[in-house]
């Protein structure tokens, strides 16, 4: 009787451990494919409960999401210009057909890489049929839209499905990049010494003719005051012979007045004159007679 329980207890666990071996459930996100001894039995990809074998079936979960591909390192293209680039490109996609992939590329990391390889190459091969400008310019959309075509086509076979390919950079080579700022840096240098060439010109024009202007016009107020001196010379020569025509006897002694005063008016001044010199006449006289 207690080998009976016992043999029913085992029987019970067994099936309750069987029966938790064989359920498994796939989320939203995911989709499955069941294996037996390692090779592919059925694919699951509607979310919920589901069974398999216990023990000689196994589960592979594979995601339903839209994945990102980012390569590590930008890539160095020619173009169809010759010109050099280095492109990073960056791709999304989905895994459509989760038996296909495992036979194929087994899980993420192997569709990693063979994404990576496919990708650099069909970039290599549309860019190297345009020019710098296209790519610059609008062309840019049409061109990554190809890349994304190409690329579909060479994945169908890998179980996935390409979103989008894009182009997330695209610069000149480090040595490109410098010789390019070493040819705008000389550029701009020469329009530097352009530009102050044709200012010095332009000041040196200004200067001349601020300083013929200059020259005009000193001269015009020179030949202005030489007049207006002259004017006044001769209306002062004028009056002074009108005043000594009236009366010369005042004027000699307004002129011997003038005499003394610049004469003596000095410190420290020695004169040696004789006595009856006509000088000293109005200090003997008044009337400045001469002396008897």
């Amino acid at each position: 009787m207690a080998s009976f329980r016992l043999a029913i207890i085992v029987l019970l666990a067994a099936s309750v451990f069987a029966a938790y071996n064989s359920a498994f459930t796939v989320n939203q996100t995911q989709q499955a494919l069941v294996l037996q001894l390692g090779e592919p039995k059925r694919t699951i990809q509607e979310p919920g409960l589901a069974f398999k074998l216990p023990f000689i079936q196994d589960v592979t979960y594979y995601e339903k999401r839209v994945l990102s591909l980012i390569p590590q390192d930008a890539e160095e293209v020619i173009l169809s210009d010759q010109k050099r680039l280095k492109v990073d490109a960056y791709a999304r996609y989905q895994i459509s057909d989760p038996l296909l992939f495992y036979q194929t590329v087994r899980n993420e990391s192997g569709a990693r890489g063979r994404l990576e390889a496919i990708i650099d190459s069909s970039v290599r091969r549309a860019l190297g049929r345009e020019t710098l400008a296209s790519i610059l310019t609008g062309q840019r959309n049409d061109i990554t839209r190809s890349i994304g075509d190409e690329v579909n086509q060479s994945v169908t076979s890998l179980g996935i499905q390409i979103i989008d390919v894009r182009l997330r950079r695209a610069d000149y080579p480090e040595a490109t990049s410098q010789n390019i700022f070493n040819r705008m840096k000389s550029e701009r240098t020469r329009e530097a010494k352009e530009f102050r060439a044709t200012g010095e010109e332009e000041a040196q024009k200004i200067r001349s003719a601020a300083e013929k202007v200059r020259t005009v016009i000193i001269s015009e107020a020179q030949r202005t005051s030489q007049e207006t001196r002259g004017a006044g010379d001769s209306e002062a020569i004028r009056i002074y012979a009108d005043s000594f025509g009236q009366d010369a006897e005042f004027f000699a002694f307004y002129r011997s007045m003038e005499a003394y005063r610049k004469s003596f008016g000095e410190q420290d001044t020695s004169m040696v004159l004789s006595p009856d010199s006509k000088f000293f006449r109005f200090f003997l006289d008044k009337d400045g007679a001469p002396s008897k």
